[in-house]
């Protein structure tokens, strides 16, 4: 018979409520021969906390290149290695990626445990769209880059979500507000999951400010949601549509110009349609 094949956990972890481990996350780390952790003091306490007792290996951002050899090795011999972050799912905004990619390179199973994250979380209390989004980690700590990013996002029509250190909650705030527009719809959340958790909700600008007026604004865990760009904002070129409608409208119905428009500019069907409407009344010919 051959040797077992090893096998890689990725096990997503409470982000506050101890509640939150599912059954299969725990039996995950209990039959795991070692557990992969950011932060190998954090994690012990976990494991403590939930009665289990396992062999941890250190794998966080400074180390992950050196330490992925030797656990791609033993999950070649037949291991099973449980990586976790300090909390929610591993690789998101945390270290893994090199281990994970490594991993499935060599062949081995690569299974998710999936659970918590601060991002979903933050999503599903938010009260913007949701439907589509766009994770961005952490804004860089300096402010010339963080500022240069945020211009590069104040056309992106999807939800944005950031993660963000207490200690620069207030400032980012204000390069948001600066960078995609004072009234910008968007949401602050907290300590989710925590005895703490608050949700802040305002514009940009209102958030801003409470970001300076209130201490416990800039304590804990914080993720931040911002609502996307409006479509026209989003880049859809309104000389460019109107062209469009001029040469398609000569040559189609009001309904197939609308929808051939709006593929070609970005703009909506009902947005080129209403341009037709408004340009030429009723129809331009009937085709």
């Amino acid at each position: 018979m051959g040797k077992p094949a090893g096998r890689l956990q990725v096990v997503a972890t409470p982000i506050g409520n101890m509640g939150d481990v599912s059954p299969r996350a725990r039996q995950a780390l209990e039959s795991a021969t070692a557990v992969a952790a950011e932060d190998t003091r954090h994690t012990g306490l976990l494991l403590q906390a939930l009665g289990i007792a396992r062999p941890l290996l250190s794998l966080h951002a400074h180390n992950e290149t050196q330490r992925v050899p030797e656990i791609v090795a033993r999950l070649a011999a037949g291991e099973t290695i449980a990586l976790v972050s300090d909390a929610g799912t591993p690789l998101l905004s945390d270290p893994g990626y090199e281990l994970v990619c490594a991993a499935a390179e060599a062949g081995i199973a690569v299974e998710a445990i999936p659970g918590p994250s601060a991002i979903t979380t933050a999503l599903a209390v938010a009260g913007l769209p949701v439907s589509r989004f766009c994770f961005e980690g952490f804004p860089p700590a300096k402010e010339r880059e963080r500022r240069a990013l945020i211009s590069e996002l104040a056309g992106e029509p999807r939800t944005l979500v950031f993660f963000e250190a207490p200690h620069r909650i207030a400032a980012t705030l204000a390069d948001l507000a600066a960078g995609l527009g004072n009234e910008r719809r968007a949401v602050v959340a907290r300590e989710l999951t925590k005895a703490h958790e608050t949700i802040y909700r305002g514009t940009l600008a209102e958030l801003a400010e409470k970001a300076i007026a209130e201490d416990n604004f800039r304590r804990g865990e914080i993720t931040i949601v911002v609502a996307g760009a409006a479509r026209a904002a989003a880049g859809v070129d309104t000389a460019l549509l109107r062209r469009a409608i001029d040469l398609l409208s000569k040559e189609l119905s009001p309904g197939r110009a609308a929808a051939i428009a709006a593929q070609l500019t970005g703009a909506t069907r009902a947005e080129a349609y209403a341009l037709i409407q408004r340009k030429y009344g009723s129809s331009p010919e009937s085709k």
